[in-house]
């Protein structure tokens, strides 16, 4: 009888940074990666459309709790946006349900259009989003056949610049960057550009750049990374090991042994004066846990390193 082959152990926490493809949804990223890094205890955080390419972070083994806590509240987009024709889903992979000639908009009405959509705005969600309507996602509702409608919500563009225009024919092609926070649609972005200067409008391609403190350069495509599980490893590495994720996403406070232990074992620090989650690093240099200040005390919001 042939021996068991030993099992492989699981690879280090962290975070695995994702140029994820266009045509494959979040889930797909996740799966794959699951097989790469060798663990079925991967997650992702910020989900991008199918046909969005760009920034995807995925947390890795126990740093999949690290997650829910990442301040990825600011996220960075490139995109184009084609005035003259609207659709169902604001994005190309709609049913085209108007068409206009937008070759005569002028740049001073689309700088005008733009510059509406900027700073705190109230937008409708795109119907074929993932927000939930009565338990259901709105896209699972729509491509059902059913017909609804969203609330306008408060959400903030802190850039919206255009960068080149094109003339398609009696289409306007505009490549656009945008600085937005979490929960913006930039295909709503389009689709409201388009309704105001009365020629519809939706998106052709949507890149994002940067989730968070997480940009592309922290990132790697898909076929690098199988190159990576291919090589002597066997597996992908991590894009940020625990501390360095930690390190990254938040502030830093450094304590000595007893304070690391008190953490471990969920006990209270003394306050950080900051505003916000704080990461707290022990003296051998090693992530320890987040902390917040509460009632006089900077109490534990995750502890990441097990007590001994």
């Amino acid at each position: 009888m042939n021996a068991k082959a030993p099992r492989r152990p699981p690879p280090p926490p962290g975070l695995l940074v994702v140029d994820k493809p266009a045509g494959w949804t979040s889930h797909d990223v996740v799966g794959k990666a699951r097989r790469l890094v060798g663990t079925r205890k991967v997650g992702h955080a910020g989900t991008l459309d199918p046909m969005a390419t760009g920034v995807l972070v995925l947390g890795i083994e126990r740093a999949t709790k690290l997650l829910g806590h990442l301040a990825l509240d600011t996220k960075t987009y490139l995109a184009t946006i084609r005035l003259g024709a609207a659709t169902t889903t604001d994005d190309t992979e709609g049913e085209v349900t108007a068409t206009a000639d937008a070759s005569a908009v002028t740049d001073a009405a689309v700088d005008a259009g733009v510059a509406a959509l900027t700073g705190n705005i109230e937008q409708v969600p795109s119907t074929v989003s993932a927000i939930k309507v009565d338990g259901r996602r709105a896209y699972e509702r729509v491509r059902a056949g059913e017909e609804i409608v969203l609330p306008a919500r408060p959400v903030h563009v802190a850039r919206f610049d255009v960068l080149d225009r094109r003339h398609e024919g009696e289409a306007l092609d505009l490549d656009v960057l945008v600085d937005c926070s979490s929960g913006t649609y930039v295909r709503a972005l389009a689709r409201d550009l388009g309704a105001a200067l009365a020629v519809g409008g939706h998106l052709t391609a949507l890149r994002r750049t940067r989730v968070g403190p997480f940009t592309l350069a922290h990132a790697r495509t898909v076929d690098e990374l199988v190159a990576e599980a291919d090589g002597e490893a066997g597996r992908a590495g991590l894009s940020l090991d625990l501390d360095a994720a930690t390190g990254t996403a938040f502030p830093r406070r450094d304590v000595d042994a007893a304070g690391a232990a008190d953490l471990a074992h969920g006990r209270p620090l003394p306050p950080t004066g900051e505003p916000g989650t704080t990461a707290v690093f022990g003296p051998d240099g090693h992530v320890v846990g987040l902390v917040a200040d509460s009632e006089g005390r900077a109490r534990p919001v995750l502890v990441l390193a097990p007590a001994s």
